[in-house]
Parts: C-alpha cells; sequence; structure tokens
C-alpha cells in the first residue's frame, strides 16, 4: 500500500520546489516526486527537507552528559574524562542499556535526526565475560531503535589492545574486548538481525589505531561481506598523535593510509589533528570526515581542519558522540563558528555553487551522513528512503523566511527547537513535537538513572 506526502515547498537535490507530491510504497521508499503538482490527496506540510543522519553515537554516555564538568585534582582533559566514563559504565546491563538507548534516539527524532549510526563497543558483562549472545548489547539499541522508530546502522567496536603496539588493555577496558572471530560473530548476528528491514544497515567501528593492529583489522574486514561502512575514532587528542608517533614514527592517517586501501566507505571520526598533507589525502580519497563539534569541545580536543577540508571537496558528516547535546543546528552551527573563531571571518564554510552557509553545511550532512550510514539517505528523490524533517514555518524565528534562508535562520537564529513532524520510512515518529510512546520511555529511563545513581 501506498502513502503520500504533499508539501508546499521542498528542497531537492537540484534545489527548492514548489508544490511537492511524494509517493512513499509500503516498504518505505520514495516511488515517485513531482513538483508544481496540485494538492489532492495524503499529509499536506509546509517546509520539507530530508532527515538528518547522526553518524557517530555512543548512547550509554547519554546517562553520564553533565557530570564530567567537575574539576579534578590536575589539569582535565579527554584521558581524565574517559576515567569517570569508565567508572560510571561498570554498572550498566543489557536493560539499562535498552531504556537509555530509547530515551537518547527519542531526542535526536525530535531534533530532526533521521538515522542513528551507534559506535557500540560495550559488549560483555561487568566481569568481561560474554554474554550468551554476544551481540546482546548491540541488539539491544537495534530494539530501542525500533520502539522509536529511528533509522539504525549498527557499527559494532572492534577492541583488542589497551594502546599502540598491541599493548596489554586497561582493566577498565575488560567489557570491549573480543579477538577476531569473536568479533566477526557480533556482526553476522547483526547482519541476520536486520536482513530485510529497509531502517536498519550494519558496518563495523574499529575503535582507534590505539585498540586494534593491522593483523587482526585485516583478518576482520576480510572475513565479512556487505558492509554498510566502516568507522574508526582517529588523531582526536594530541597525545594520541604523539603515541603514534613514538610507536611507528607515523602520524595516525598517515598510517592508516598506509596500510589500508581507505576510500569512500569508511568513516574516520573526529580526525582533529591532522597535517596538511593528511588533510589532503583524506579529502582526496572520499573518505567521510565524521565530526562532533559540540563533544569536541567539550573534551577540549581542537579544530578540525574545516576550512582546507571544504576547500579541497573533502566529504563530511555530523554525529553527537557522547550526547552533551543532541541537536544538529548546535553541530552545524558550532563547525561554523569554529572556524569564525580561528579565521576571525564570517561564512566560512560555504562553496563556489552556495553562498548560503547553512544551506551549504545541510548539505554536506546530507550527502556524508548518507554514505557514512551505508543508507539511501539524506535526499528526497525515487529510490531515496522517505527520511523526513517538517520545520515549523509559523514559529517566530522562521516566519516570513523562505528557501536557503529558512535554513540560514533555523540554524543561526537562536535554540528553540524548530522541528514538527517526523518521517522514518513513511512513518510519522514525531507529530507536533511528540513521540507517541514518550512518556513511558522516559519513565524507564528515569528508573534507570536511578539505579544507576546508587
Amino acid at each position: 500500500m501506498t502513502s503520500r506526502i504533499w508539501a508546499a515547498a521542498a528542497l531537492l537535490p537540484d534545489g527548492w520546489a514548489k508544490s511537492v507530491g511524494i509517493d512513499i510504497d509500503a516498504n518505505g521508499d520514495i516511488i515517485s516526486v513531482s513538483a508544481d503538482t496540485p494538492y489532492l490527496d495524503g499529509e499536506r506540510v509546509e517546509w520539507l527537507i530530508a532527515a538528518i543522519p547522526n553518524v557517530h553515537s555512543h548512547a550509554h554516555q547519554r546517562a553520564m552528559a553533565g557530570l564530567g564538568e567537575r574539576a579534578g585534582d590536575s589539569a582535565d582533559s579527554f584521558w581524565t574524562w574517559r576515567k569517570v566514563m569508565y567508572h560510571y559504565l561498570e554498572r550498566i546491563q543489557p536493560e539499562h542499556l535498552n531504556h537509555i538507548a530509547a530515551q537518547l534516539y527519542l531526542e535526536m527524532l525530535k531534533a530532526g535526526y533521521g538515522c542513528v549510526g551507534e559506535f557500540q563497543y560495550l559488549h560483555h558483562g561487568i566481569d568481561g565475560k560474554p554474554y550468551g549472545n554476544r551481540a546482546e548489547m548491540s541488539l539491544q539499541c537495534l530494539q530501542a531503535a525500533r520502539q522509536v522508530g529511528i533509522g539504525f546502522t549498527a557499527l559494532p567496536v572492534l577492541y583488542r589492545y589497551g594502546g599502540f603496539g598491541s599493548a596489554d588493555p586497561l582493566d577498565g577496558q575488560r567489557r570491549f574486548l573480543n579477538n577476531a572471530d569473536e568479533f566477526v560473530d557480533i556482526v553476522k548476528t547483526l547482519q541476520s538481525a536486520t536482513a530485510g528491514d529497509g531502517n536498519c544497515a550494519v558496518g563495523i567501528a574499529p575503535h582507534s589505531l590505539r585498540a586494534i593492529n593491522r593483523e587482526l583489522l585485516s583478518e576482520v574486514i576480510a572475513a565479512l561481506d556487505d558492509l554498510a561502512a566502516i568507522h574508526l575514532h582517529i588523531a582526536e587528542q594530541t597525545k594520541e598523535v604523539d603515541d603514534c608517533l613514538a610507536w611507528c614514527n607515523q602520524r595516525p592517517v598517515e598510517w592508516l593510509y598506509d596500510n589500508f586501501a581507505v576510500d569512500q566507505n569508511w568513516c574516520l571520526i573526529h580526525a582533529t589533528h591532522m597535517s596538511a598533507a593528511e588533510t589532503s589525502r583524506m579529502a582526496a580519497s572520499g573518505c567521510i570526515a565524521g565530526l562532533c563539534p559540540t563533544t569536541e569541545a567539550n573534551l577540549g580536543d581542537g579544530f578540525f581542519n574545516a576550512a582546507e577540508f571544504f576547500a579541497q571537496q573533502g566529504c563530511w558528516a555530523i554525529g553527537s558522540d557522547s550526547h552533551i547535546s543532541i541537536d544538529p543546528v548546535e553541530e552545524l552551527r558550532w563547525l561554523e563558528y569554529g572556524m569564525r573563531l580561528q579565521t576571525r571571518r564570517r561564512n566560512v564554510l560555504v562553496s563556489p555553487t552556495t553562498a548560503n552557509t547553512g544551506r551549504n553545511l545541510l548539505d554536506g550532512a546530507l550527502a556524508g551522513g548518507a554514505r557514512a550510514c551505508g543508507r539511501r539517505l539524506g535526499r528526497i528523490e525515487t529510490g531515496s528512503r522517505a527520511d523526513f524533517v517538517v520545520l515549523d514555518h509559523s514559529h517566530p524565528r522562521l516566519y516570513g523566511r523562505a528557501t536557503d534562508d529558512l535554513l540560514d535562520s533555523w540554524i543561526f537564529s537562536g535554540n528553540d527547537n524548530l522541528v514538527r513532524d517526523v518521517y522514518v520510512g513513511g512513518n510519522k515518529v514525531i507529530d507536533n513535537g511528540h513521540h507517541a510512546n514518550e512518556d513511558e520511555i522516559a519513565r524507564n529511563y528515569r528508573n534507570t538513572l536511578d539505579y544507576l545513581a546508587n
């Protein structure tokens, strides 16, 4: 059975169009798009854009957001924050992760995200022993995504070592660890669980160069077929770069490109500290830069070389990572603002074809996000998933705005949530700012926080 949405204005791949009729099949795919067509039937909306993919999520970290802001005895950094995070996750069990993820994914939908890439590394029990089903924790995230109706790319994390050069893991990492065969079993279980589901895909996420070695990752890649994407944390912190240089006399991105065929199927998360040569090499490869500006600011990572990367037509996407903010507007805004602070110029991240900063940012996040999630997303066209956001055109911040000026005002004019409705696979999952099951989801989340706080 097909359904239909009619939009007074919609952002199509070749630009804004008026009076757009969109037909959707029973599987949630767009089967036709027609501009300048009168309204006849179906859902009627005003300003329609494609929903934004969130390519980098650690769901369990949402429950500790804000708890790493107390100064310690020494200079605080990513590494001191990590100690807090490791301590917090020692108590999380499968049902807790399910409730945390459900609340998180609901908040993502309300903000305008239509798909999440879940970079999940909490594989085992508190004692480090695997659950009966090795994929248990990733399956809990999948179940949460299905419960709230968000698109989902499973990115189970390959984690084996505690530092460069195959160093022994730390005690706090015992829940993360798998060898190649164990990890492949997790991935294949997830592939079976999502087979035939148009809202889901499965990739892999070698955690970082600190956590894997060349032989392990090569063995895993060779053993798996039909991966949606390969995601990897890289060059996030200067200490990581220094440690990599001490280990192999190469910088992280340099070493990765010399040892693996990195292409458009890869997404390098953060890539904050790159040389000019690494930046150019990454842009030329078609690899996606997975940028998380609010988390990178919160952890004191530094600034991604966005101006240089954009100038070389590099591909990129956004993620909310540690979830100290769950808002694509804030990620996009601070990506641009970071460049303004560095360059002391305005409207830095534009392109020769797109003078409106907000539009250029949205276009990049949609295109790169679709590839990083390994799914047909981010475009309102035949064959793509019917994942849409309806903006609240009547809100004072958007009133009287149109086309690209509307997008600029959405991203750069305030903090009220201007997302009215969200569709995923053609289903309206957010209706006038609300989700059908939000009270139950919030209640389960509160109960989980009460348990973890005791």
